[in-house]
């Protein structure tokens, strides 16, 4: 194929990455917005390279016209969940989604491959929009927790640098961390409601002072720099105090001073328009 050619496969392709990213990113955002827990930690993703494509190709038997429609994850998008138990959330969040149409599942979480890789694979049809319009292509999603992503990176990297005929002995302490991956992810889940409370709480602590200060920063432009330093004393002397519940009330009390002031601007501004 040309050169040229091959820009105009994976072009759409590159959309696709991008816009599940995106969309996977917003959700992960919207959770964390909301006061709760996200199962999305971080989204990452990929198209194929030619060279990538052409080898897989070639090792499956795919004739050049059938790429596309065989080979099933050139586009990727990687999802990195905290705990074993948020990869089984997002599955279900990808399976009642209605923007992409899911083909096939493979659970290497339950069935770990003999190498001691473990991950949860998902290939979707899913539809971009281009200049030459619609076009529906497969993409791969793959759901794995942070410590199971560590061991397949360096378990790629060897692949990558042995032509996948790692020695036994490397083959063997692959094995062993992966073993100790699975203890590591288990020992996790056991304080996960714990580590879960205390982001939640840190995720709302950080909105809060957030909202704080923009209002303060407002307050600037409608009231005296007098006032507003005592308001801002007022925050730091909380902040210190560590309390979320002590924040809310001041987020709450700060609010009523602020809406106070622009209720005053309106009135001011339209006693001015009655003006003769």
């Amino acid at each position: 194929m040309k050169i040229q050619l091959w820009r105009e496969i994976l072009s759409p392709y590159d959309l696709a990455v991008k816009e599940l990213i995106i969309k996977f990113e917003h959700l992960m955002h919207e959770y964390r917005e909301q006061g709760l827990y996200s199962p999305i930690e971080q989204v990452t993703g990929r198209v194929k390279t030619v060279s990538s494509i052409l080898d897989k190709a070639q090792k499956k038997g795919v004739a050049a016209d059938e790429i596309e429609e065989r080979i099933t994850d050139i586009a990727g998008v990687r999802i990195i969940c905290q705990f074993v138990e948020d990869i089984q959330k997002v599955v279900e969040i990808i399976r009642e989604r209605t923007d992409m149409e899911i083909v096939s599942e493979r659970d290497y979480v339950s069935h770990m491959k003999e190498s001691g890789y473990r991950s949860y694979h998902i290939i979707v049809l899913y539809e971009v929009h281009t200049v030459n319009g619609a076009k529906k292509l497969h993409a791969e999603i793959q759901i794995r927790t942070l410590a199971m992503n560590f061991w397949s990176t360096i378990e790629h990297s060897l692949q990558y640098k042995y032509k996948e005929n790692i020695p036994d002995h490397i083959s063997q302490k692959l094995t062993n961390v992966a073993n100790a991956i699975i203890s590591l992810d288990n020992e996790m889940s056991s304080v996960r409601s714990e580590i879960m409370d205390a982001q939640i709480s840190s995720h709302i602590r950080s909105g809060l002072v957030s909202d704080i200060l923009t209002t303060i920063q407002n307050l600037y432009r409608v009231t005296t720099k007098r006032e507003v330093q005592k308001i801002q004393d007022e925050f730091y002397r909380i902040y210190e105090l560590d309390d979320i519940d002590q924040l809310r009330r001041f987020a709450r009390e700060l609010d009523v001073i602020a809406e106070g002031y622009r209720v005053q601007s309106v009135e001011q501004g339209g006693s001015e328009d009655t003006c003769p």
